[in-house]
């Protein structure tokens, strides 16, 4: 993890050469060999992304989360 946090409910965008593959939520997150909530900033982890299988040694992956917020009246 090079920066922030990789959360298990997350998603993640898998970009080679600069153009976006597609985005995937994560089947499983794991540090050593035990299953992790999360992962920080400077740890190694294994990610194992739900339907797709084609990581290649280069590939960028971002994690993310999506949000509802609530809209206010002004």
């Amino acid at each position: 993890v090079i920066g922030g946090i990789i959360a298990r409910n997350g998603r993640l965008r898998v970009i080679r050469d600069s153009r976006v593959i597609g985005e995937y939520g994560i089947e499983s997150l794991k540090r050593e060999k035990d299953d992790a909530r999360e992962v920080r900033d400077g740890l190694e982890c294994g990610i194992k992304l739900a339907g797709f299988n084609d990581v290649k040694e280069g590939d960028v992956l971002e994690c993310f989360r999506i949000e509802e917020v609530a809209r206010t009246l002004s």
